[in-house]
């Protein structure tokens, strides 16, 4: 799985990358600096890059349910499947850097508070 999870993904998972580096680089300066702006913007790219990869899943699944019928009956089921875990991949990288990224942001806010 880990091998081709980018490529697995398709192109949203580009997108969701950028906004997922993008928090990533808000919240390490919010850590660094403690300043609100950065607490603020990393708060709004967290929601852009969930947001970026649910979306990507979405379209995803639904691309994989278009090309379903196209499938002969007994395979259907499992490329279905396959579909699908590609299809989260998007969501799967999103919460990594929204997890990520919550955590050094985290450790900002106890550093300004301290």
């Amino acid at each position: 799985m880990w091998s081709s999870f980018f490529a697995a993904g398709g192109w949203p998972m580009i997108p969701t990358a950028l906004f997922g580096f993008l928090l990533l680089a808000a919240s390490v300066l919010y850590a660094l600096r403690s300043d609100p702006r950065w607490a603020r913007a990393t708060t709004a790219l967290g929601a852009v890059t969930l947001a970026m990869g649910v979306a990507g899943s979405v379209i995803g699944i639904c691309m994989s349910l278009h090309y379903l019928p196209q499938v002969e009956p007994p395979r259907q089921l499992g490329i279905l499947a396959l579909g699908v875990e590609e299809s989260l991949h998007g969501t799967l990288m999103a919460l990594l850097c929204v997890t990520v990224a919550g955590v050094i942001a985290a450790a900002g806010h106890l550093r300004a508070r301290a």
